[in-house]
C-alpha cells in the first residue's frame, strides 16, 4: 500500500528504476558527513523501539544518501494525466492479456486466497497488476537506501524514520535480508507495493514457510498479503465496486460527488439508471460520481469502491483495479465517452485558476496548484453564478472561462446580449432586432463600435463592452 504524497508521482506502476551508477551519483563530502550525523542519531532512535545493534548496523553498512531519490520527492508534476489516458494504460490490451494467463496459472492459488480472506481473485490480480505489472518491475532500489535519503533530508523525515523503523523490524523477523529488501523510490516494496509498516500490521505468510515474502518470484504471500489488507479494510465478497449509469441532466451536478451517497431507491426516484436502462441495483448506499466533469461519463460507487480506495486513495486508481479485475475475469470495456476536447489542468495552470477565482471573490483560500475543499468549493461558485452545471470540474474550458470573466470577455446570457444590441442601436450602430443572439450584424456593430471609439475590434459581446456602452 503506497501513501497519498508519492502515490501523484510514481508511473502506474509506482516504481522508478535506474542504473546503480545514477542512483549512486552526486553525493558531496559535505552531504556523506551530515548524513553520518543524521544516522548516528537516528541509531539511538531505532535502537530505542527494539532494534538490535547488529541489525542496524548490518542493514546501514555502507549506505550513503541517493540524489536521485532526493530529485523525484522535490519534482512536482506539471501536467495531470487526463483519467481516459490513465484508463487507457491501466487497463490495455496486454494488461488483460496478462492478467488472464496469470489468472489461468494461479487459478488454485486465487480460489483458496478468496476461501480464506473473502476477496475477489480478479481483484487482487487488478492490484498486482497495477502495482507491479504482475511482478513485471516493482523497483530496484534498496528500501533502506531510499527511505534513510528521504529521512536524511528532512522534508518527509517523520514519515520515513517511521517506515525506515518498520522495515528493520521486517529485516529483524528474517522476512527478507536488506539486500533483498527492495521497492520503489519512496519505500513501497514488492509485488503489490507495501509500505514497511502496512507490511508489518497486514502481510501474511500464505504458504507456510514461515516468512512473509513479497518479493519473490513465487506471488502466493503478496497476492495473500493484498487480499488480506482488502478484507481487514472492509470488503464484501461478491460486490461491485462501481457501474457505470445514465444520470439525467435534471439531476444537480453538485450531487454527483463522492461524499453524496444515498440508497438506490433514491437514485432511482432522480432517474439514475444503469447503461441498458434498468433500475440501478442495491448494495448500500452509493454514490455517483462524475470524475471528468459533467460532460463526461457517471460512475455509481459501492462500498467497495472506497475499500479500494484505502489501498491507494485515488479515485482513477480504484476505477482502474475494479475494471482491470472485471475485464481479467471475462467483462467487456467500459462503454463510456469521455470529453477528450477537455483536458484537466496542469499545477501551474491550477494556480492561475486559484488566483483568478479569488480575485473575482470566489476565495480558494490560497493558491498552490493543489485542489482541495475549497478550491472545488469556488469553481462551484463561479459555474453556478455563470448558470454552469456546478460539477467543481477543473478544466482547460474552465479556466478560459474564468480568465475570459476575469478579462471582462466572456460569453455573456442572452438578456445581456440584448442589452448590448439596444445600447448599439441607441448610439447608432445598427445591431439588428435586440434577440439575445449575437449573429454577424450584431458582431459587425460591435466592431464598428470598438474601431470608433478606440477599442481593439474583435467583435465580441461582453462585460467589458457593456460598460462601454454605458449599461
Amino acid at each position: 500500500m503506497r501513501s497519498i504524497f508519492f502515490a501523484a508521482l510514481v508511473a502506474l506502476t509506482g516504481v522508478y528504476a535506474l542504473p546503480a551508477a545514477a542512483q549512486s551519483a552526486g553525493v558531496t563530502v559535505e552531504q556523506r558527513q551530515a548524513f553520518e550525523r543524521w544516522k548516528a542519531n537516528f541509531r539511538g532512535k531505532a535502537l530505542s523501539q527494539g532494534i538490535r545493534a547488529d541489525v542496524f548496523d548490518t542493514a546501514f553498512a555502507g549506505v550513503t544518501p541517493n540524489p536521485t531519490i532526493l530529485n523525484f520527492d522535490r519534482k512536482q508534476p506539471e501536467f495531470s494525466r487526463p483519467i481516459w489516458k490513465y484508463l487507457d494504460s491501466a487497463v490495455s490490451a496486454s494488461r488483460v492479456k496478462n492478467g488472464r494467463e496469470k489468472l489461468a496459472k494461479h487459478r488454485d492459488l486465487l480460489r483458496r486466497i478468496e476461501q480464506a480472506y473473502g476477496v475477489d481473485g480478479n481483484v487482487v490480480l487488478g492490484i498486482w497488476g497495477l502495482e507491479s505489472a504482475y511482478g513485471f518491475g516493482y523497483g530496484d532500489f534498496s528500501i533502506i537506501r531510499s527511505l534513510s535519503t528521504l529521512a536524511f533530508d528532512g522534508r518527509r523525515q517523520k514519515f520515513a524514520e517511521e517506515q525506515l523503523v518498520g522495515a528493520l523490524k521486517i529485516i529483524q523477523n528474517g522476512d527478507v535480508p536488506a539486500s533483498g529488501m527492495l521497492g520503489s523510490w519512496a519505500g513501497a516494496m514488492g509485488h503489490v507495493q507495501f509500505i514497511p509498516t502496512s507490511f508489518n500490521a497486514l502481510a501474511v505468510d500464505f504458504n507456510g514457510d514461515g516468512r512473509r515474502d513479497i518479493w519473490s518470484e513465487d506471488p502466493t504471500d503478496a497476492l495473500a498479503s493484498a487480499a488480506n489488507y482488502l478484507k481487514k479494510s472492509g470488503w464484501r465478497t461478491g460486490q461491485p465496486a462501481f457501474i457505470p449509469v445514465n444520470v439525467p441532466r435534471s439531476v444537480d451536478a453538485f450531487d454527483l460527488r463522492r461524499n453524496n451517497k444515498l440508497s438506490a431507491a433514491e437514485w432511482r426516484a432522480k432517474g439514475v439508471t444503469t447503461q441498458d436502462g434498468r433500475p440501478v441495483p442495491d448494495f448500500g448506499p452509493a454514490a455517483v460520481i462524475i470524475p471528468a466533469g459533467a460532460n463526461g461519463p457517471a460512475f455509481m460507487t459501492f462500498h467497495n469502491f472506497g475499500v479500494i480506495k484505502k489501498y491507494n486513495n485515488a479515485t482513477s486508481y480504484a476505477l482502474g483495479v475494479a475494471h482491470l479485475g472485471n475485464r481479467i475475469a471475462g467483462g467487456g470495456p467500459l462503454n463510456v465517452s469521455w470529453p477528450k476536447d477537455d483536458r484537466p489542468l496542469g499545477r501551474t495552470e491550477k494556480k492561475t485558476l486559484q488566483t483568478s477565482l479569488t480575485q473575482m471573490g470566489f476565495d480558494t483560500n490560497g493558491v498552490d496548484g493543489i485542489l482541495g475543499p475549497d478550491s472545488r468549493a469556488a469553481i462551484r461558485n463561479f459555474q453556478r453564478s455563470r448558470g454552469l452545471p456546478a460539477d467543481g470540474y477543473a478544466s482547460e474550458k474552465l479556466l478560459a472561462r474564468v480568465e475570459d470573466a476575469v478579462a471582462g470577455r466572456e460569453s455573456l446570457g442572452r438578456d445581456t446580449v440584448r442589452l448590448i444590441q439596444a445600447r448599439l442601436n441607441e448610439r447608432g450602430f445598427n445591431a439588428g432586432t435586440p434577440d439575445g443572439l449575437a449573429g454577424p450584424q450584431t458582431r459587425a456593430a460591435i466592431t464598428a463600435f470598438q474601431q470608433a471609439f478606440g477599442y481593439a475590434p474583435d467583435g465580441k459581446p461582453s462585460a467589458a463592452l457593456l460598460q462601454a456602452l454605458g449599461g
